[in-house]
């Protein structure tokens, strides 16, 4: 079958994932729309040849014959969207966040347990990036023995004008939050947040860099430095050590120029060019799941609620200066 999707939010990562489906994925379809701005969804109609249906609100969207929802709206949007889905028994994948607050999370969560199977994709792609899936079966194999420590870094060149202090941790940490929990399979246990001295590339009211101290219930001590004004392009870093070796994320392949004097290798300056080939795997996962088994093993609504909770105390921590609990529920064993 043809996996029929409704696109909730045609802005640009709407477009993205519209384009993908469209004209580089298969077994899927377009074939329903909603926006804000209705005159949006009617310029993607155009530009991608869809021949969609236009709805002016999720909630009728939802109630078509669509298959499955993506979310692709603003974050504040996602839970109300999100829940209607799950309640009407459709399929959702959503992007991050899956809610901004973590009790809304948890409605989803219940919402999902009592229709009685997984509904919910949350967008973390970096599961499905080539490297970290080479990191993550690395630490499945213990090539390195127990995991002690992480060093991580996530680098911009630059940030929009509308860039705070807090979207360090709500738009950027995130993504290491949700991949470093899957790498270790270890819940956080505290966070503290430190800024180092400012540089003169960010704005005066936008503290940059900044390094956030995570620890695990297990002991494992993680570093993550948040740059988003690094000038010198996209970098993105992860290092393992363990009691047996360290294990680090592949640089993005690129050829080596030996020239006027000088060795060189290309550096990104494009998160979407970093991740394009995750963000192929990822939708195509989604569709192939729901096509064929009807069963989804990507990122869950449970992941989408650690990573709400962990992102609530990383905020509190930088306006705090002090070491900041990390305080889940116990899983549900739906989620095992």
């Amino acid at each position: 079958m043809t996996l029929k999707i409704g696109v909730v939010g045609t802005g640009a990562i709407g477009r993205e994932h519209i384009d993908r489906v469209t004209n580089k994925l298969a077994g899927a379809k377009i074939v329903a729309l909603t926006d804000v701005f209705l005159d949006a969804c009617k310029q993607v109609n155009e530009q991608f040849d869809l021949n969609a249906t236009i709805y002016p609100t999720d909630t009728e969207l939802i109630a078509s014959d669509v298959d499955a929802i993506f979310v692709t709206s603003f974050g504040g949007a996602h839970a109300e969207t999100g829940l209607q889905a799950v309640n009407a028994g459709k399929f959702v994948f959503c992007e991050k966040p899956l809610a901004t607050t973590a009790e809304d999370c948890k409605r989803i969560i219940e919402a999902e347990m009592k229709h009685g199977s997984r509904l919910v994709q949350v967008g973390f792609m970096r599961r499905y990036d080539a490297g970290y899936k080479q990191l993550k079966q690395a630490m499945e194999n213990h090539l390195i023995g127990t995991p002690l420590m992480l060093k991580c870094a996530h680098r911009n060149p630059t940030v929009a004008e509308n860039y705070t202090t807090d979207m360090a941790v709500t738009d950027t940490l995130i993504h290491e939050i949700d991949c470093l929990h899957w790498l270790l399979e270890d819940d956080y246990k505290n966070v503290q947040a430190y800024f180092p001295r400012q540089t003169s590339h960010a704005r005066v009211d936008l503290q940059d860099p900044q390094i956030f101290m995570l620890e695990t219930k297990k002991g494992v001590v993680i570093s993550v430095e948040v740059f988003v004004n690094c000038v010198y392009g996209y970098d993105i870093q992860c290092e393992i050590i363990g009691e047996e070796g360290i294990i680090k994320l592949p640089e993005v392949p690129s050829i080596t120029v030996r020239k006027e004097e000088q060795l060189s290798q290309a550096i990104l300056n494009d998160w979407k060019e970093r991740f394009v080939a995750a963000y192929d795997v990822e939708i195509q996962d989604f569709i192939d799941c729901v096509r064929k088994s009807k069963k989804l093993t990507g990122p869950s609504s449970w992941d989408g609620y650690i990573a709400s909770v962990t992102a609530d105390a990383c905020v509190k921590a930088q306006t705090s200066g002090q070491k900041e609990p990390i305080i889940l529920q116990d899983k549900p064993a739906f989620y095992a």
